[in-house]
């Protein structure tokens, strides 16, 4: 039997997911294949999204038009602003997620929408036809062609878990690893690899001494990741706080003989910012206790997530360390942690497009990249859709600059400089923290995704009418006087000095101790102006507030960008034999030759290559 689709997407993943939406909704005709179709957006770690730069890209999905934002909202029982005490610039939404609740939702959103089909089947091999993808074979005999293919197989390429000694082939916990397929796509010439990524113990709530723990809220106000979406309707969960000891340490110092990670079991890298339990003993001898978080999987499971005790150390040992832990001293397992091994894919072998350099119309997001979380898979599966689905109908590419957003930052990240170890993102990785805030990512990018078509008029509607109330409060706050003899009372007892004349508005926004709340309850007109905006009032006075009063640092930062634009529109594709330009150092013709980047911009951000290498390439090329 052979099926015919414009795109097809082959996993059913985070980046599965987004990628199947965001090609449907461009109006391609979209295939996505899953094993699975019960577990779509399988939370295969922790239930939760978001976090520090992660609850950025979660933001941008959902200002280009993305579902990722809408799902967690809908799904969440626990949300909270993470980094509150620091400037907004790395402010980070973070939401624990009901599990199951989320699988359904996003069943549910695939489910309602046009042009897409799911076919329930595993892709067995890559057909390729004349250097170009054209469809793929399953294991129970379809074929299924089309123009455009996305690879968004997650962690299920040959994957090989670990508990101890003991090794079983999957893809995740009770699912069945692809065979096949990797190789069908290596032939080819496409770099395969192998990384390595575990997850925790769950723990049965009814067995914890929740007395022995600190427990931590969640925040109840009006923040949540969509733009668009409805306040949070589950009910909101505590999770809860406790730390190993030297007891639990030292009962893992005796299981390492059995851990995979130390026995040569595993041969591949780990994830370095979310490392296991064992790692962190053996690279932080001297710690005598590690922070863990109990989180809840589910509004109506007894199911938890020990944050923080990632392992494949010998299931008895693990249980036996954390036992050891006063307020899991009577612990029940539901099972043990383990590591699971998987091939991915040389991300320096693909264009920014997320299209592969040597197979045309093929595309790769997510783990097979190279990436580690839901966030950075999604972002890259929205990518990748697009993409897939433009390829269908010409040669025009979506792709984001770093001064955009963080999502454009992990793709040109991806693509230049490849990976060694699975990449995770962090807000330290952009260096245009200022402008690529949580709080603007639709005023960054949803004008740029209705341009394409993939935010539709109802998000575009949404966002004209923010940006006008939004400017409206900016520019009454820059033309608008205040008297010393209305605020000097005020300023005075916050302990911040008071007017000899007056200023605008904007100046004492501008001030540490001065925020648009307290302000507005010394001025009824600014109150008014304020709470002329007919929704998500909070929100908008919280983004005038910081356009207020970072305005230096913004106009700052947003010269720099524009410097390095002119670098990016430099071409040099093509142009260049880099192994016979002697000028240049020997592990820079190298990189060049083998990344064969697409500007003078990417070319300076490839590791080994120098500024005076760069200036080489200037010179030859006459500027």
């Amino acid at each position: 039997m052979i099926l015919k689709y414009d795109v097809l997407i082959i996993g059913g993943g985070h980046a599965g997911c987004e990628a199947a939406c965001a090609s449907a909704n461009m109006g391609a005709k979209t295939c996505l294949v899953t094993i699975d179709m019960n577990k779509i957006a399988q939370m295969s770690c922790n239930p939760a999204v978001g976090g520090i730069a992660k609850g950025q890209i979660v933001r941008e999905i959902d200002a280009l038009g993305g579902k990722m934002g809408i799902v967690t909202d809908r799904t969440a029982i626990q949300f909270r602003m993470l980094n509150r005490s620091k400037g907004p610039a790395v402010w980070s939404p973070r939401a624990q997620c009901d599990r199951g609740k989320f699988i359904w939702e996003w069943r549910t959103t695939l489910d309602n929408t046009d042009n897409l089909d799911i076919w329930q089947d595993q892709a067995d091999e890559l057909l390729v036809e004349n250097g170009e993808a054209v469809g793929v074979k399953t294991i129970w005999g379809a074929e299924l062609r089309a123009k455009s293919i996305v690879i968004t197989a997650g962690t299920f390429l040959n994957g090989l878990m670990h508990i101890g000694r003991k090794q079983v082939v999957g893809g995740r916990i009770a699912e069945p690893a692809v065979f096949h397929l990797t190789e069908s796509i290596a032939k080819y010439g496409i770099q395969v690899g192998r990384m390595k990524t575990g997850t925790p113990v769950r723990i049965d709530k009814r067995s914890v001494h929740f007395e022995d723990m600190t427990i931590q809220e969640g925040e109840n106000d009006y923040h949540q990741f969509s733009y668009m979406g409805k306040p949070r309707r589950l009910k909101q969960l505590p999770c809860w706080e406790c730390y190993t000891n030297k007891e639990v340490h030292e009962t893992l110092r005796g299981g390492l003989a059995d851990s995979p990670l130390y026995n040569g079991q595993i041969q591949s890298i780990g994830p370095r910012y979310c490392p296991s339990i064992e790692t962190k003993l053996m690279t932080f001898p001297d710690r005598d206790q590690h922070l863990l978080f109990l989180e809840p999987e589910g509004e109506d499971t007894n199911e938890m997530y020990l944050n923080g005790f990632s392992s494949s150390m010998p299931m008895d040992v693990q249980i036996e360390a954390i036992r050891k832990i006063p307020a899991l001293r009577d612990a029940r397992v539901y099972r043990p942690g383990y590591a699971i091994e998987y091939d991915f894919f040389d991300p320096t072998q693909l264009k920014h497009s997320l299209e592969s350099k040597v197979v045309k119309g093929l595309f790769f997001a997510g783990q097979v990249n190279g990436t580690t979380g839901y966030e950075e898979a999604g972002g890259q599966g929205l990518v990748a859709g697009v993409n897939a689905a433009l390829h269908c109908v010409g040669d025009k590419t979506f792709t984001m600059h770093r001064d955009e957003s963080y999502i454009g930052v992990l793709i040109d990240d991806l693509v230049t400089k490849g990976v060694d170890e699975p990449y995770r993102m962090f807000t330290s990785r952009a260096e245009y923290r200022i402008l690529l805030r949580q709080d603007d990512a639709d005023a960054r990018l949803t004008e740029k995704a209705y341009e394409i078509g993939i935010a539709k008029r109802d998000r575009y509607d949404w966002w004209m009418e923010k940006k006008e109330n939004l400017q409206r409060i900016v520019d009454y706050c820059n033309n608008t006087s205040v008297k010393p003899s209305l605020v000097n009372g005020f300023l005075e007892a916050l302990g911040t000095t008071p007017l000899h004349g007056s200023v605008k508005i904007a100046d004492l926004i501008a001030r540490p101790q001065v925020n648009m709340k307290n302000l507005s309850e010394q001025l009824p007109q600014l109150k008014e102006i304020l709470e002329a905006s007919p929704n998500r009032v909070e929100e908008i006075t919280e983004e005038a507030e910081i356009t207020i009063k970072y305005k230096g640092y913004i106009e700052r930062e947003r010269v720099f960008a524009d410097k390095m634009h002119r670098l990016e529109n430099i071409r040099i594709k093509g142009r260049f034999d880099y192994p016979n330009i002697k000028d240049l150092s020997t592990e820079c013709r190298q990189k060049l030759e083998r990344i064969q980047p697409e500007t003078l911009a990417q070319a300076s951000r490839i590791p080994g290559v120098s500024p005076s290498d760069i200036n080489v390439l200037l010179v030859l090329l006459g500027r």
